[in-house]
């Protein structure tokens, strides 16, 4: 007659063992070491990045720091942000959404700006922009194709 007690503890054995082995370990340990490679070389290049950028900034002339600072200080309100991305969605978004929509919004605004600076230039036209250079700078990156199409196309075969 077999005793229960050793076919339970035989069964929690192979339970506790299965994958336990030195050249297995368990899934939850191997997926905590691929966990701690995975952070320990995310920081390892988040490191890498700061010091490029440390680098990079050391060497901007005067100008150029005071730019890089007014880029890095400038945002789109918050709040003004929610209110347009609620009007047009008709719900409530997160903070997260927030914040992605208001720096698409200004990756947005540098482009048009960067166009209306080169439209400047080539019509021989000085700095400060103005309202006919950003005119021709939307202009511009409509007709290649650069800008999100504010008119619906219904498209009857693709």
């Amino acid at each position: 007659m077999i005793d229960l007690s050793v076919l339970q503890r035989s069964a929690a054995g192979e339970e506790e063992g299965e994958g336990s082995s030195s050249l297995h370990p368990p899934p939850a340990k191997k997926l905590k070491v691929e966990h701690d490679k995975k952070k320990e070389k995310r920081q390892k290049v988040d490191e890498d990045e700061i010091q490029k950028m440390q680098v990079l900034v050391s060497s901007f002339s005067e100008e150029q720091l005071n730019r890089y600072e007014m880029y890095r200080r400038s945002a789109f309100p918050k709040a003004a942000i929610k209110r347009l991305v609620q009007s047009i969605t008709g719900s409530s978004v997160s903070q997260n959404v927030v914040i992605a929509m208001s720096g698409i919004s200004k990756v947005f605004a540098g482009e048009i700006v960067e166009e209306a600076l080169d439209v400047c230039e080539k019509w021989g036209d000085m700095p400060p922009l103005q309202p006919k250079h950003m005119r021709e700078a939307v202009r511009r990156l409509k007709s290649r194709e650069q800008t999100p199409n504010t008119k619906h196309k219904h498209i009857l075969f693709h």
